[in-house]
This record gives structure tokens, sequence and C-alpha cells, in this order.
């Protein structure tokens, strides 16, 4: 499992311009599985993504597809880590 963390590098305006190709880019892979849970940090900085890929590399290829990335908007940084314990139900996400 992997936390993305979204760090913004342009104005928020930039940020709002290309905000509905980022989530519809996102909704493909929460059809797919890959995306649990998304959201803006609060102060809007950035974002955050708790996804679920086979490996860095196919964090990095979602990554380098997302309209975020393409317009040059933010930058990533990818945490790899094991769940072992969480909530009831979250269980379905564990691979």
């Amino acid at each position: 499992m992997f936390l993305v963390l979204v760090t913004y590098i342009k104005p928020i305006e930039d940020v709002d311009a290309h905000l509905a190709n980022h989530r519809a880019y996102l909704d493909k892979f929460y059809s797919t599985g890959n995306l649990i849970c998304s959201g803006p940090q609060n102060p809007r900085t950035g974002g955050l993504l708790l996804a679920n890929f086979a490996n860095t590399n196919e964090v990095w290829n979602f990554i380098h597809n997302d309209p975020y990335y393409l317009n040059q908007i933010a930058d990533y940084k990818i945490v790899a880590f094991n769940p072992v314990k969480y909530a009831k139900g979250f269980e379905q996400f564990v691979k």
C-alpha cells in the first residue's frame, strides 16, 4: 500500500484550473480498485492519496499521467507501507 503526498508548486488558481481533469483521472483508478481515498490537505497546500498498486513503479506510472504532474502543478512523494492494524472493514483494501 502507498501513501502519495502531493504538494502544490503553483498558485491555487492554477490548481483549480486543472482540478476537474485531475479528479476525472483519479476516477479511473477508483474504478480499478487502485485508489482507496484521496483529498486536499487542510490548509489547501496539496493533497494525499491512499493507493493500492503492486509496486512503486506502478505508482510512478500513475503519477506521471496525472494532469497535475503533466501541467507541473504539484510535486509528489511516495511512502510505501504495510498495514498490519486497521479498522474493521478496511481488510477489503489490504492485498
